[in-house]
């Protein structure tokens, strides 16, 4: 009877023993969620010390936790701004590549353009004196032409250029023949032979050949920095939706009502949330693609084609030379002019003692090597190659840097769930969305249409979003820009008839390069883009289509100033 009493003492024992050890499971403590909760900056009143009961959660997995439904709200708060953080940081990088080097052009040009207006100036100052200030305004206007067509205005380029010859023969027709009086119906008889009789030579056609293609690639691939800027920082700003935010609160904030805080999600699960969270960045890849070859091919043009080595004489030199060629015919111009549109009347002022040809053999010649100026005028070509020689040096640098935002928006779950960085690397001690151990579902692709089996977020794969469609159409339109820029073409204006349109005039390449893109004269800015300083330099060129920025696009000019071949000789 003894020993039975014994027994049974000892049942009861053991009994009351494992009742408080599974109470004490039950409820344990909850001190290292609050820790965690408290140093996010979190308010630890009314969060339990122990574990409750979990069937008010509606995110986080119920059972015992150590979350309240407060918590879980704020947590889910977090859970977004942490995403919207990840995805800022983690393009930070690549995003400033855009915008330091869209700076650096911008100063790179905007330098070549005030010395090279600079340069012209002072040597026409020093060879013609007065003649050229008494006419100088023929070339400031050549200069703000230029501007404008690069501050966004309905300027077509060859038009312009033409139009500067024109004007340029009908001043120095009148210098050569200044005994007689001309009409403005004469003068402009005058410059209907242009074309016809070449006073100029061949300079305005081998000029107008080099300066457009390079002033169509430069600016082109400045505003190509422009738009990758604009489009990156766009997409980076995430929209996250809901199901996405309840997947990242499940993934990041769970562990801690599980009083598991410092559990890091497993590598595939991580993969899973990320890639159904960026499903519409993915889906931008392949425009993105397209998008940076296109600006690596113009960037080659920039380093080959237009390189500052290549130029022998800027273009003040050039202009001198035509002016010299057009007194050197002037005879025979002025016979041809005086058949076709009459014998102008004498001006009855007769020449001058000395004679206009005896002031154009005197002051009217160009600089022989020796001769070059080696004060402003060639202080400011010395520094114009400096300049330049940085420029291809930034040339190379910005090339390495458009490699490698290759495959960005596709790679971006990959960076984000960089192992040991933000998930665990032993994946069987790791967050699997319940509890601590392996991850089993697979990894689905990337893009919006694989998210349908998706296990981790509910993606509706009907609805894309709009912002990153309009993104998608923004980086089509310029890519197109940057293709047709690639074989010369202007995307505003294309002149079939110019014979330096033809036989693949424009690409820029020797007869063996074969690389042809259609031209599509389609048009679209970036959605959504801040346009405020484009805007300011429309309201001043009073006519403002959608372009690149204002300072780009003014500097980008000068490149195409010094772009004149030494085939020209």
């Amino acid at each position: 009877m003894s020993a039975m009493w014994r027994l049974h003492a000892a049942v009861c024992t053991l009994s009351l023993l494992s009742l408080s050890s599974a109470a004490e499971s039950k409820a344990r403590s909850c001190g290292e969620a609050r820790h965690a909760y408290h140093a996010k900056g979190f308010s630890l009143a009314n969060v339990p010390h122990q574990e409750i009961s979990g069937e008010h959660l509606r995110v986080c997995p119920q059972g015992h936790t150590c979350c309240t439904s407060e918590m879980e709200d704020k947590l889910n708060q977090e859970s977004k701004v942490e995403f919207e953080n990840l995805v800022e940081e983690s393009s930070r990088n690549m995003r400033t590549t855009f915008f330091s080097r869209h700076k650096k052009f911008d100063e790179f040009f905007l330098e070549l353009l005030d010395n090279s207006e600079k340069s012209l100036n002072s040597m026409f100052t020093r060879t013609y004196g007065k003649l050229y200030m008494q006419n100088s305004e023929v070339f400031q206007d050549l200069f703000t032409e230029l501007k404008r067509y690069y501050t966004g205005g309905n300027v077509n380029l060859e038009e312009m250029l033409n139009d500067f010859w024109s004007r340029l023969l009908e001043r120095m027709f009148q210098l050569l023949n200044s005994q007689y009086h001309f009409t403005d119906d004469y003068l402009e008889c005058v410059s209907k032979y242009t074309d016809q009789l070449k006073p100029f030579g061949d300079v305005p056609r081998k000029l107008k050949a080099q300066v457009t293609r390079a002033f169509i690639a430069a600016r082109t691939f400045v505003q190509g920095l422009m738009v990758g800027r604009e489009v990156a920082n766009r997409v980076a700003r995430v929209n996250v939706i809901p199901a996405c935010v309840r997947a990242l609160t499940k993934m990041l904030y769970c562990p801690y009502c599980r009083s598991m805080p410092g559990l890091k999600p497993c590598h595939n699960y991580c993969h899973n949330v990320m890639r159904g969270c960026l499903a519409n960045q993915a889906d931008l890849d392949a425009e993105w693609n397209l998008f940076i070859d296109a600006m690596l091919l113009v960037a080659e043009r920039l380093e080959g084609p237009f390189n500052i080595e290549a130029v022998v004489e800027p273009v003040d030199i050039k202009i001198s030379d035509a002016i010299m060629t057009m007194q050197d015919n002037s005879m025979q111009v002025s016979a041809k002019v005086f058949q076709g549109c009459g014998q102008p009347k004498p001006s009855g002022k007769g020449r001058s003692v000395r004679g206009i040809s005896d002031v154009f053999n005197a002051r009217f010649r160009p600089y022989t090597p020796e001769e070059r100026p080696t004060t402003a005028a060639g202080t400011s070509l010395d520094r114009l190659r400096v300049v330049w020689r940085t420029m291809q040096h930034s040339l190379i640098d910005i090339k390495e840097k458009l490699k490698e935002s290759k495959r960005f928006w596709s790679n971006l779950p990959d960076d984000i769930c960089a192992k040991g960085k933000f998930t665990e690397s032993d994946e069987d001690q790791c967050w699997n969305s319940h509890t601590k151990g392996r991850y089993f579902p697979e990894v689905v692709k990337e893009g919006l249409t694989n998210q349908v089996n998706n296990p981790e977020v509910d993606v509706d794969i009907t609805r894309p979003d709009t912002l990153i469609r309009q993104q998608i159409m923004a980086l089509r339109v310029m890519t197109n820009k940057l293709k047709n820029a690639y074989n010369g073409n202007d995307i505003y204006f294309q002149d079939s008839s110019d014979e330096g349109s033809t036989s693949g005039s424009g690409s820029g390449c020797s007869d063996g390069c074969t690389t042809e893109y259609v031209f599509v004269g389609t048009e679209a800015s970036v959605i959504g883009a801040d346009r405020s300083d484009e805007r300011a330099a429309a309201a001043a060129g009073k006519s403002c289509s959608v372009g690149p920025s204002l300072l780009p696009l003014m500097a980008a000019l000068t490149l195409s100033l010094w772009a004149l071949q030494t085939q020209w000789r």
